[in-house]
């Protein structure tokens, strides 16, 4: 393989160039990341060429330049934000010490755990979604859907360029495998179980980006923290690109509102059979997906009680959520935490250790942060004049993680018997008539400025161009 330009061909600010070492290394990868490309990323998208922001720096005027891409040709760079001089870490057992440039020996089987943890979430996204592109609502969608797939696989290079770095030999043999594993496989399957769950529609595309992709959001904001400088740059730029994967969720799901309220009201009904006989997604459905997505992403955080986030707290590896605006200790060691419990059925509350209970802070402070989108849709319906309200489960609700796993629980926080369960749970989640009519609705759609009847048009387009702009040129 003839030698790769990696100024051209690699974006990056971690003069590469200079490293001979870790250059072969990433020679070495990158026709695997290829072909993983080839393989898994979105079916039959090849030689189309796609209207994409690709970062090529960190300054505002780099990290965003628009232009009509091949994916397989993308430049998926390498960027970790400026280094701040004179760093400290700010919790843990090692508060007020000079952050780390170079891996801790021991921390470095935890650090690892946790760089491929993440790493393993980004080619997965891909993988769930490589369908779609088949049954687009639009052109603009199918451009969004492609930004979040290559900025994806931006990630998944930016955890290998850790690897390959820090970690030696260990770190190379955990990047190819970050290529092995496959979402949903019986016998490699992705890490997280979210990540295994298949991604069929659209409407469940755009929960899992506002609901999973915002699980994103929170670990890539405790790893931030980190002391290990190198994945705490890196994942502050990650966090710039993660925040457009939100939106296209957000955005995504309002229009499926909208639609759906516009169709209610042409028609002066709320019953779900005839809304969904005009071709568009009823409110109780769209209830059911949010319950599904919103739940599985809840388990994503782990166990609300955990040795090993209280391990990677004191250790200084990961922190909480906006960890700097916090006015505790930054320690812990005396402090607790109110998780659930279930006792003589009923839910009741606990008060544990707050280092055991890290897990649970960062799922409460996501769920904060998620409610507050749902209110957002919430006032499409408003505004439409329905009379309907989307609600957030309860945490408690459909968990299969920690001390909830298995409780039977309804969406408002009910114990309820194995019997009410069965009988009820295809009011709460959805059932293969759902998917099956979520499904009859996936046409594809790529005439420019048209849009599936299901979804209305987004109020504004990509970078200022149009709507109906030709987002995508089919080669």
């Amino acid at each position: 393989m003839s030698s790769i330009n990696y100024s051209d061909k690699i974006p990056n600010n971690v003069n590469l160039s200079e490293d001979r070492t870790l250059q072969r290394a990433l020679e070495h990868w990158q026709p695997n990341y290829l072909q993983w490309w080839q393989d898994m990323g979105p079916e039959g998208s090849h030689d189309y060429e796609v209207y994409l922001r690709t970062a090529v720096s960190v300054d505002p005027q780099g990290w965003a330049q628009f232009g009509y891409v091949k994916m397989p040709d993308y430049r998926w760079g390498i960027f970790l934000n400026p280094p701040e001089p004179g760093r400290k870490i700010h919790f843990g057992d090692h508060l007020g010490e000079d952050a780390w440039q170079e891996v801790p020996g021991e921390h470095r089987a935890n650090l690892r755990r946790i760089i491929v943890t993440q790493g393993d979430t980004e080619p997965a996204s891909v993988e769930q979604q490589r369908h779609l592109g088949l049954t687009c609502p639009s052109q603009y969608d199918l451009r969004n859907l492609f930004q979040v797939n290559v900025e994806e696989g931006r990630h998944l290079w930016a955890m290998v360029y850790l690897l390959h770095k820090y970690f030696g030999r260990d770190g190379r043999e955990e990047a190819e495998a970050l290529l092995e594993r496959r979402s949903g496989d019986r016998d490699n399957p992705r890490i997280l179980g979210a990540f295994n769950e298949r991604t069929p529609d659209w409407l469940s595309f755009y929960m899992f980006t506002y609901f999973t992709d915002r699980d994103g959001k929170f670990q890539l904001c405790a790893l931030a923290e980190s002391g290990f400088d190198p994945l705490a740059r890196t994942t502050r730029f990650m966090l710039t690109e993660e925040a457009h994967h939100m939106f296209v969720g957000e955005s995504g799901v309002s229009r499926v509102i909208q639609r759906t309220c516009e169709v209610m009201n042409q028609l002066k009904t709320d019953e779900p059979d005839k809304v969904r006989a005009a071709g568009v997604i009823d409110l109780p459905t769209i209830q059911r997906y949010l319950n599904f997505h919103f739940s599985v992403t809840i388990d994503l955080f782990g166990a609300d009680q955990s040795s090993n986030a209280a391990t990677f707290y004191t250790s200084g590896l990961k922190g909480r959520y906006e960890e700097g605006k916090r006015t505790d200790d930054h320690r812990l060691k005396n402090d607790t935490y109110r998780i659930l419990d279930v006792v003589d059925g009923w839910l009741v509350e606990k008060e544990v250790p707050m280092l055991n209970a890290l897990n649970e802070v960062l799922r409460d402070d996501y769920i904060r942060d998620s409610v507050s989108g749902v209110e957002r849709w919430n006032r499409v319906i408003e505004k439409a004049g329905i009379p309907f309200r989307l609600q957030v489960p309860h945490k408690a609700f459909n968990r299969k993680i920690g001390t909830l796993a298995g409780v039977k629980v309804s969406p408002d926080g009910r114990v309820v018997s194995e019997a009410e369960w069965n009988a009820r749970v295809s009011e709460w989640l959805p059932t293969d008539e759902d998917r099956a009519f979520v499904a009859s609705l996936m046409g594809r759609v790529v005439e420019p400025g048209k849009f599936a009847n299901w979804i209305a048009p987004p109020v504004m387009g990509i970078n200022r161009q149009p709507v109906n702009f030709e987002y995508v040129r089919f080669n």
